[in-house]
């Protein structure tokens, strides 16, 4: 779950919530944590490889509701895919010493390319791999965390340089995305042994060690460094916030840990999301052409993935991505939370726990859509064309084109 977002947000969080920054990971990340009870009563009760997809259908049946909602899941992973594009290419410049636009989209394109490259020749590689390098980041964030300790100004994270709550509470919402990646478990439900044990253990813990893990980022990051210095190198904080203790070697091996930690990142989310195309190809939400596969690898799907990420990460900036990425999740997050509520004897949950998922889940949802009219309507724009093209595709292909409703299993 510490996937390459927290590369890309941190910057975005100093810049709103200052000294605060701690505190609106915190706020992110209760939310997350609220959203994952609901994410582990659904997983022990319906363990498909469908995951969110299954949740959905089974609270509210194959309808407009969740035809788009499933469509605006894929759409969203595509932003993920973009956000972690953005943020290689951010640290592959601050590491060459050099940076415009030639550069920016040339390193955004390699970052989506070469994953799409390994995924096509060999599926099993993306999997064996991510342990290995989720273990090698975790171990250069905490090389970092300690070596920075005795460096750390607390005077900066004090109350009087944080901003207004409001601030705090957007900014946590804005980098609400890079805690997303706990509703993946949910897709490995049926291989986890002892799942009614072992399902709420694994996204409890999940959730908890991320949250920490950041708090331990936002504290050195803020205690290490000035603002301005943060500021002036917004897109490539964390890189920043090394050099005081490790000098311009930490600067370097925090950029290789991004570059490291985004690349698997978008090789990993690529097979997700053209996993999540072939299943719903199956379902018959996307077009059949979608659920072939070869050797394993449903390719077309991938290969689409790639492609709409790569127009998306190269048509719009890195705080547009991380509103509409992070908006797009809070909203599925929320509507999950509500299928939870719906389903609240089936799954043998906590009504009033599940009634506090939606409450938050709504207000962070309805907190970042207000500041993002006020303060970056576009993206607002951006984020309410991907729910009509969501709404439109399930009324256009869904009611219209398609003949009838797969049932094979999924």
């Amino acid at each position: 779950m510490v996937g390459g977002g927290i590369f890309a947000v941190l910057g975005e969080a100093v810049s709103l919530a200052h000294g605060a920054t701690v505190v609106a990971f915190l706020f992110a990340g209760i939310v997350a944590l609220f959203t994952s009870y609901s994410y582990s009563k659904l997983s022990v009760k319906y363990q498909t490889l469908g995951g969110t997809v299954s949740f959905i259908d089974n609270a509210f049946g194959h309808n407009y509701l969740s035809g788009s909602v499933n469509f605006m899941l894929w759409l969203s992973y595509l932003v993920t895919i973009s956000l972690y594009a953005v943020a290689f290419s951010s640290y592959a410049q601050a590491l060459l010493g050099s940076s415009n636009n030639f550069y920016n989209h040339l390193f955004i394109s390699i970052a989506i390319i070469l994953p799409l490259i390994i995924n096509l020749i060999s599926a099993s590689f993306v999997s064996k791999s991510e342990t290995a390098v989720v273990i090698i980041k975790v171990l250069l964030l905490f090389l970092i965390i300690i070596a920075s300790f005795s460096y750390l100004d607390f005077e900066r994270l004090s109350p009087s340089k944080w901003q207004g709550s409001f601030s705090i509470l957007v900014a946590g919402m804005i980098i609400f995305v890079a805690y997303e990646g706990f509703e993946l478990i949910a897709n490995s439900a049926q291989e986890i042994k002892e799942p009614n044990k072992n399902l709420p253990k694994a996204f409890y813990t999940s959730v908890l060690i991320v949250i920490i893990l950041y708090l331990l980022i936002a504290v050195t990051t803020i205690g290490a460094v000035d603002e301005k210095e943060l500021m002036n190198a917004k897109d490539y904080a964390l890189a920043i916030a090394a050099k005081p203790a490790l000098g311009q070697a930490g600067f370097t091996i925090v950029s290789i840990a991004a570059l490291l930690a985004t690349f698997s990142a978008i090789n990993a989310t690529i097979y997700g999301n053209g996993r999540l195309g072939y299943l719903l190809a199956i379902k018959g939400e996307l077009p059949k052409l979608f659920d072939k596969e070869k050797d394993g690898i449903p390719s077309l799907s991938i290969s689409v993935t790639a492609f709409f990420s790569l127009v998306l990460a190269n048509s719009i900036d890195l705080s547009q991505i991380a509103i509409i990425g992070s908006a797009s999740f809070l909203l599925i997050f929320f509507i999950v939370n509500v299928a939870a509520l719906k389903l609240y004897k089936e799954i043998e949950a906590n009504k009033h726990l599940l009634l506090v998922s939606c409450t938050i889940s709504f207000i962070a949802l309805v907190t970042l859509l207000v500041h993002t009219f006020f303060t970056n309507r576009d993206s607002i724009y951006i984020f309410i064309l991907f729910i009509l093209i969501s709404i439109l595709f399930e009324v256009f292909y869904g009611r219209m084109i398609r003949k009838h409703i797969f049932n094979r299993p999924y």
